[in-house]
């Protein structure tokens, strides 16, 4: 008989399996976590989104006097999760006005929030103003023209701003996260830069600090990063560049991704080769921040043999569209039995009224039954963000779990919040 699996590294810092099988997140077992709380549930690992959010500081002042570290909020926007990360000192980037509010709400220092957006309205610009934000990232011509007016009209001082630039470099990821390549929805080609880093610059309403570049998620490896950095190169001599996130995670046991100490130096050693020295550069990991915290607990509510066996769980694409968008791979364990021999590969599919519904294609489970306790990992990232109503399901509560405590931070909707907007 083989031996009972260990649990890969793709899971949250500290995790174990107790002396009953029993899967340990932050130091509660997850099936009582389950039975506590109902399934589908997020479950995050406090102490893992700590670790590393002080590794990529640690890893840039080793390297760098000049630098900010800011969560890419779109990963995990959840008013606890921004709280947890301001408590560690960094910087936060928001993709519009949504995202904004919920940073304040958690405590982010408007001075150190960075506003992005490709289709930027008045309205939220006018709300980054009031709030104070430290930075906004023009994205277009029209982004600049309209940051300008409202500038103009409030009278309260130049916007400090970065031109975000699109370096015609494609990292190996998803097309659908892709970012630097020329024919992107993002930032401005080289020519087109130029001419908004002149405007800028000539404007009375607005102070550019620098430029910004961000080539794509899910990276698994690091020359892209150079090439970008060398692209840009010819634009001109600004203090500021911020080179955006994109360190890709492991999201199963054969993926290996580069060390945030890897990551880090490339970027630093770029910029300081092709730039020169006593560059400010700034950071926005969000994926690699918080992905590999999240759990995702379900429970197993049917299990059939169509040519496959089907195992059917009471959540799917309404908790985690990342498998559904993207062709995303993720491993499952089963609760109770977290270290046990594998017996059957199954196909871990939602409950939802779509054939692509399905979590994990080629789960390798002990054999199943209904009432299972189920857990994926690396949901921390996309899960709640991309979390919706699909068939009238409702989005799970989050859990946060630090040293055998865990605590609600936001609770399962109920069927009167899937009307309560209704007018």
């Amino acid at each position: 008989m083989a031996a009972a699996q260990q649990l890969s590294h793709v899971w949250p810092l500290g995790t174990t399996v107790d002396e009953r099988g029993h899967l340990i997140l932050g130091g509660c077992d997850a099936v009582e976590l389950a039975r506590e709380h109902g399934t589908p549930a997020y479950v995050v690992v406090v102490d893992d989104v700590r670790a590393r959010a002080r590794a990529f500081v640690q890893a840039f002042a080793a390297r760098c006097d000049d630098f900010e570290v800011t969560f890419a909020s779109k990963a995990f926007p959840c008013t606890a999760v921004y709280r947890l990360l301001a408590g560690e000192g960094i910087g936060c980037d928001v993709a519009g006005g949504g995202e904004l509010a919920l940073a304040l709400r958690g405590g982010f220092e408007p001075a150190r929030i960075t506003l992005h957006g490709n289709a930027k309205s008045e309205d939220e610009l006018r709300f980054a103003r009031e709030a104070g934000v430290g930075t906004v990232v023009l994205d277009s011509l029209h982004d600049l023209e309209r940051l300008e007016r409202v500038v103009a009209a409030d009278g309260r001082g130049p916007q400090t701003v970065l031109v975000r630039v699109t370096p015609d470099v494609r990292g190996e990821t998803h097309a659908g996260i892709s970012t630097g390549q020329a024919d992107s929805k993002f930032g401005l080609g080289l020519a087109a830069a130029a001419d908004a880093i002149a405007r800028a610059q000539a404007s009375p309403h607005l102070q550019l600090d620098g430029l910004h570049l961000h080539i794509g998620s899910q990276l698994l490896e690091l020359a892209p990063f150079r090439e970008a950095v060398r692209a840009i190169a010819g634009l001109g001599d600004f203090r500021t560049y911020n080179l955006g996130g994109g360190l890709g995670v492991a999201y199963t046991a054969d993926q290996r991704p580069p060390s945030i100490e890897d990551y880090v130096e490339a970027k630093v050693s770029a910029v300081r080769e092709l730039l020169g020295p006593g560059r400010r550069i700034v950071d926005e990991p969000g994926r690699a921040l918080v992905a590999n915290a999240g759990v995702t607990l379900y429970t197993v509510e049917t299990i059939k043999q169509n040519v496959s066996t089907w195992v059917g769980v009471d959540g799917g694409m309404s908790d985690n569209l990342r498998p559904m968008l993207y062709g995303a791979r993720y491993e499952a364990v089963l609760a109770d039995r977290a270290a046990a021999e594998p017996q059957a590969t199954v196909k871990l599919t939602g409950k939802h009224c779509e054939s692509s519904d399905v979590i994990v294609d080629g789960a390798a489970l002990p054999t199943p039954h209904v009432g299972d306790v189920v857990a994926t990992p690396v949901t921390g990232a996309y899960g709640h963000a991309m979390a919706n109503n699909y068939n009238g399901a409702l989005r799970p509560p989050i859990v946060f779990v630090e040293r055998g405590e865990a605590t609600v931070v936001v609770r399962r909707e109920t069927y009167e919040d899937l009307y309560a907007r209704d007018c």
